[in-house]
């Protein structure tokens, strides 16, 4: 017989055989002892009450109570967002400032006072910028104490966030 092929005779059927029989023995008690892990009794801890509230899911996650029942009042109050309007920023005046300065943001779709959520100059990061909001075409901001440099002024709206034109930050 020549090297690397295999003969089939009653003892290499045996071979085979037992080793699909042993494949099969290791998956049974393997599985056997997956079911028996799985299947302890849960712990004092992990025991509730049907119906009891689990903390930290739904609503207890937030502190925020549940919803009960409809008051007609407070949704007539509640801000009408219109997301499918995206900002848009068209011109930053002046288009270089020193920190300190003030700035007019013009655009459109910057939608309610309730809906704008504010502005971001990139270079300060997570800053708070002071803003005033004027209407849904023109926000004033105070450029913030920042690094002279280029920037991006960013507003954030209802409908998404808009970046303006690169904007040049003075040294004091």
């Amino acid at each position: 017989m020549r090297k690397g092929t295999r003969s089939w005779n009653k003892n290499s059927d045996v071979y085979f055989t037992g080793g699909i029989i042993m494949t099969r023995l290791i998956s049974v008690v393997i599985m056997g002892a997956w079911l028996f892990v799985s299947s302890e009794p849960l712990s004092a801890e992990e025991q509730k009450r049907e119906g009891s509230v689990e903390e930290g899911t739904g609503f207890s996650m937030f502190g925020t109570e549940s919803i009960k029942g409809f008051d007609e009042k407070k949704v007539d109050k509640d801000p009408i967002c219109d997301r499918s309007k995206r900002p848009k920023i068209h011109k930053v005046e002046p288009d270089e400032a020193k920190p300190g300065t003030k700035v007019i943001i013009k655009g459109e779709n910057f939608g309610t006072k309730e809906c704008f959520h504010g502005v971001a100059f990139s270079a300060t990061g997570a800053a708070k910028i002071d803003y005033k909001f004027v209407n849904d075409t023109t926000i004033e901001a105070i450029v913030p104490d920042t690094k002279a440099g280029m920037t991006f002024i960013d507003v954030v709206a209802g409908g998404g966030n808009a970046r303006s034109k690169g904007f040049l930050v003075h040294s004091k």
